[in-house]
């Protein structure tokens, strides 16, 4: 996504120049691309998918529209699977119209987990809460902190449900450390993701991530937590920003390589 301006022939052609060897991919470049055509696509290449992004979208109340999220959901797992990652990353879903039942909805989330769970399980992939920031808890995501995504995580086994720490959505909360911690305990980490915070944030707010570096974070100090947990896979950066987007994307794919280098150890 940091790059999406690329195709993902592009994609991967520029990963092979710089050396890198790991990919997160987003559903909709992947069913553009073709499934199949996409798997074989990385895998000549040499590079490991990380995660797909995204499944969730949990918290309908409406039978039919829980129905297609949960059809949707096995989908995406099954896609996961066949890329080669065993991590499906996880944006929950927002109120449903009408609703400010906050408790509910979040219940939502579990009862498709527990129907999910046992799915991705048998076919080797790990469903991976991401709590994002509260500013999307009415449309997005109505899980905002680490804590409430393994509230959520810790009522299934590790093998099946854990959560996804993203600097851009957790960087302002002080208990998220501790709660690093808890997660890593739980065998819980399953991907780890870098943005920065910077401001002011663009109408709409869904891309104000900032390129590392350019903002609040210290990206060391989160990889310090993340590592003292036990983490040991693939560090990601995810970036949705219209500025980088209306860039050159090999340009922007390489200058992004340059920073993680500049701010990670």
């Amino acid at each position: 996504m940091t790059v999406k301006q690329l195709s993902l022939p592009e994609l991967a052609d520029g990963c092979a120049r710089l050396g890198i060897h790991n990919v997160g991919l987003w559903r909709e470049p992947v069913r553009a691309h073709g499934l199949e055509a996409t798997a074989k696509l990385v895998r000549d290449a040499g590079l490991t998918v990380t995660t797909l992004c995204r499944g969730g979208f949990f918290t309908a109340i409406d039978p039919t529209e829980r129905a297609e999220a949960l059809a949707d959901n096995r989908r995406a797992i099954d896609e996961a699977a066949v890329l080669g990652t065993d991590t499906l990353v996880l944006v929950s879903g927002g109120l449903p119209a009408g609703s400010k039942d906050l408790h509910g909805a979040r219940e939502r989330i579990a009862d498709a987990l527990a129907e999910l769970g046992p799915y991705a399980r048998e076919r080797g992939v790990r469903l991976a809460i991401e709590p994002l920031h509260p500013m999307y808890a009415a449309d997005r995501c109505v899980v905002s902190t680490l804590a409430q995504a393994l509230d959520l995580a810790e009522r299934f086994p590790a093998d099946q449900v854990g959560v996804t720490v993203d600097t851009y959505h957790i960087w302002w909360d002080d208990t998220a450390p501790a709660q690093i911690a808890r997660a890593g305990a739980g065998g819980r980490i399953h991907t780890f993701q870098l943005a920065d915070w910077t401001t002011p944030l663009p109408e709409g707010v869904l891309t104000g991530r900032g390129q590392i570096g350019d903002g609040a974070i210290d990206m060391r100090e989160w990889q310090d937590h993340v590592e003292a947990a036990g983490y040991t896979g693939a560090i990601e950066v995810e970036l949705f920003n219209d500025v980088l987007w209306a860039r050159d994307g090999q340009e922007v794919l390489a200058e992004t390589a340059k920073r993680f280098t500049e701010h990670t150890r």
